[in-house]
């Protein structure tokens, strides 16, 4: 699931900033110069221009690239927020997706992780507190196993612990262990955790675990989705792993939204 490659926003804005540069000079802003095209010593004099203005002040290109990283920003939240609303109840009321934290909270957070992910291991503590400080939140797990076939033996085994009630303990001994998931190092979970391993086996073959899974990984598909750790907040989307503090704020915007 990856992304189309975009240009940098330095390359993007580059044209807009000669566009103003240009205003500097007399004959650009002729319209019988304009529609007549450049020639070649206009080009060489628009160039002098530019060379100019960045030696003089180097914080025209800084502010150049950060208004277009600004515009980035402004033009994917607004894309997320119609994945979100698209996806609907899939997102945040499908029945059997794991819960944490307050079944019955007044803003839902939905985690898409990857049981080897190294930054949504480093999530774990910060999910911790979150959850300790707001006792009004409602956070859904997603498992999208997509960092290989360990990762899918991992996603299997905790949704098979579901039923046995054990979902959260075996996911927290799973993450706290190797990220190298072997079918001996999820007994040794399972038995940390106190659940069966014969039934947790006979579970996790059952098709309609996989179907759970295929149905994640749609949806982080639909939402563009293409890397681990993302937190969907109310109509906002945080990929990566990102601070306490951003979490809050999402929340805060979401419960504001309401």
């Amino acid at each position: 699931m990856r992304r189309p490659a975009k240009r940098p926003a330095r390359t993007r804005f580059l044209p807009l900033l000669l566009a103003v540069l240009l205003a500097a000079v007399p004959w650009a802003a002729r319209a019988d110069d304009a529609a007549a095209g450049f020639t070649a010593a206009q080009r060489a004099e628009i160039i002098a221009v530019v060379r100019q203005a960045l030696k003089t002040d180097p914080s025209i290109l800084r502010d150049a690239v950060a208004a277009a990283q600004a515009e980035d920003e402004a033009v994917k939240a607004a894309a997320a927020r119609v994945a979100i609303d698209h996806a609907g109840p899939a997102l945040t009321d499908t029945p059997t997706d794991p819960v944490a934290g307050n079944p019955h909270g007044d803003v839902t957070v939905v985690e898409f992780y990857d049981l080897r992910c190294p930054y949504c291991r480093r999530m774990l503590p910060v999910i911790a507190d979150l959850l300790r400080q707001d006792g009004k939140i409602r956070l859904i797990y997603k498992d999208i196993p997509i960092l290989g076939p360990a990762s899918v033996l991992g996603a299997r085994a905790v949704l098979a612990a579901q039923r046995q009630g054990g979902y959260q303990r075996l996911h927290d001994a799973v993450m706290a262990g190797t990220p190298d998931i072997t079918e001996a190092t999820l007994h040794d979970d399972a038995v940390q955790a106190g659940l069966d391993w014969s039934r947790l086996l006979h579970d996790m073959a059952d098709p309609e675990i996989q179907s759970r899974i295929a149905a994640n990984l749609a949806l982080a598909h639909d939402l563009g989705i293409d890397g681990t750790p993302v937190y969907v907040v109310g109509r906002a989307m945080l990929p990566g792993a990102v601070d306490l503090a951003d979490l809050e704020s999402a929340v805060t915007a979401a419960r504001t939204a309401r």
